[in-house]
Parts: C-alpha cells; structure tokens; sequence
C-alpha cells in the first residue's frame, strides 16, 4: 500500500547504478528526495517521465532537492538508459524489491510477475516526512508538474489564523 501525505519516510540504503551509496538518513535535515518508481528503462511513459526529471533538474536541485529514480532493472540497463538520455540523477537497480516493498511501489500480481514496479512519485521532506505521492501509471507528467506544485507549497509559509 502506498504511503500517504505525513507519513514517515521509511529508511534506505541503496546503491546506485554508478556505484554510489544512498541513504536517507543523509538527506535528512539537508535535502528534499523525489524518489520516484517507474516500471521500465527505455519504455514511452518512462522515458518520458525520466526526461521530465532531467529537464527539471537544476531548478530542483536549486531547491536543495535530490532526485532519485527506481525500477526492478539492473545496473546495466540502467546505466545505458542514463547515458543514452543525459540523466543527471542517480538510478536504482532494486532488483531485490525491497525498496519497493517499503514503498507500497511493488505493484500488483500481474506486475511483480512480470518485473515491473508500479509508477508512483514521492516527495520527501526534509524532516523526512511524505510531502507528496503522486501515482498515474500513463501520465509522466503528473509526476513532474506534481512534484514541481508539493515543492512550491513546501517552501510557502505557513499562513497563521
């Protein structure tokens, strides 16, 4: 089951494509993470949503925000995928699905059958709480523009009343 708004974000330690270690714990206090699953390297949603991430990457990480994408495919599909689209971020090879378990991001039979994680995007704060959860399996740009709209509100002050 995916996680909702508030939620603590639950811990991680991955290594990434390119050989780097992630972990929350060091986000913490410094970073908003987009931690976004998507289901394939390579496939039309994906890529897009990928590119999407990429294109909107300076202003992110201008917003002291780290990107961070996941799928079930391995090291070296991802490293093909990130050189081939000029992807800034890291990638994840969790082709253990553990990190999608933790996640709610598994995905349904039918998906797990077939090696696919389900495409859902959270925005972790740097409290480490869930400040968005975006999940529309054909529209990339749901996961983006939502992203770019939970970081505006993230950095509103509160109105007092």
């Amino acid at each position: 089951m995916p996680l909702t708004l508030g939620d603590k974000a639950p811990d991680f330690e991955v290594t990434s494509s390119d050989g780097k270690t992630l972990k929350l714990a060091d986000f913490l206090g410094k970073k908003n993470v987009v931690l976004y699953f998507y289901p394939r390297d390579f496939t039309m949603v994906c890529t897009r949503e990928t590119c999407g991430f990429r294109d909107l990457y300076e202003s992110l990480a201008s917003q002291d925000t780290e990107v961070i994408g996941v799928s079930f495919d391995d090291d070296e599909t991802h490293e093909s995928f990130r050189k081939k689209h000029h992807v800034p971020f890291p990638l994840v090879a969790d082709t253990s699905h553990a990190l999608a378990e933790a996640y709610g991001a598994a995905g349904n039979l039918v998906g797990r059958l077939i090696g696919r994680a389900a495409r859902i995007t959270y925005l972790i704060d740097k409290n480490g709480k869930i400040a968005g959860v975006f999940k529309a399996e054909l529209s990339a740009a749901t996961h983006v523009d939502g992203i770019r709209a939970a970081l505006a509100n993230l950095d509103r002050p509160a109105k007092s009343s």
